[in-house]
């Protein structure tokens, strides 16, 4: 059964669920019409280990990595993440307002939480993501595509798109080409 989205809830479904306090409203009238594309990895560079949900659910130790100590004042989250297996955990009701962008622009329109969902893969710039990865994204990109159709292929950017010189995710190793030819 392909997923799908409960506009209501904002869910998806086939997702576990772990609510980040990391949210709050989108601003009346805007509308969701861009999806944004990252990659996060903690400690850098490195996978496993759950450092990403504690980061998102505002409960990371930040003494068990001397990276982490740098993250103690950080409150973010994403609307979901896609881990190395190709697993899917939702964190953000696709009706709220993310915080995963930072200052942003996209077409001339700022603060692009406000108008965009952010999928986290768990990934590096310096490692090509797995095709588990591209198979639970393209089938998330669909769900979303059908829920909100103002996602179209042009509406599809990697974090670098939307502030570029600040961020490079999703990075080099994300292949573009194969996941919008596959997206159709």
């Amino acid at each position: 059964m392909p997923a799908r989205v409960d506009l209501r809830s904002g869910r998806l479904s086939r997702a576990r669920w772990l609510p980040s306090p990391n949210h709050d409203e989108r601003p009346d009238g805007s509308g969701i019409s861009l999806l944004v594309i990252h990659n996060i990895s903690l400690p850098p560079d490195q996978f496993g280990g759950g450092w990403i949900d504690d980061l998102f659910l505002n409960r990371l130790d930040y003494n068990a990595h001397p990276y982490f100590d740098g993250l103690r004042e950080l409150k973010v989250s994403a609307h979901c993440c896609i881990f190395r297996d190709g697993s899917l955990t939702q964190y953000v009701s696709f009706n709220k307002r993310a915080w995963h962008a930072g200052k942003s622009q996209f077409q001339g329109r700022e603060r692009c939480n406000d108008f965009s969902i952010g999928i986290e893969l768990e990934g590096c710039d310096s490692k090509s993501f797995t095709q588990a990865q591209y198979q639970r994204l393209l089938r998330v990109t669909r769900a979303l595509r059908v829920a909100y159709p103002d996602l179209t292929s042009e509406r599809i950017v990697g974090h670098s798109d939307i502030a570029p010189g600040r961020k490079t995710d999703p990075g080099p190793h994300f292949d573009w080409a194969f996941f919008k030819e596959e997206l159709g």
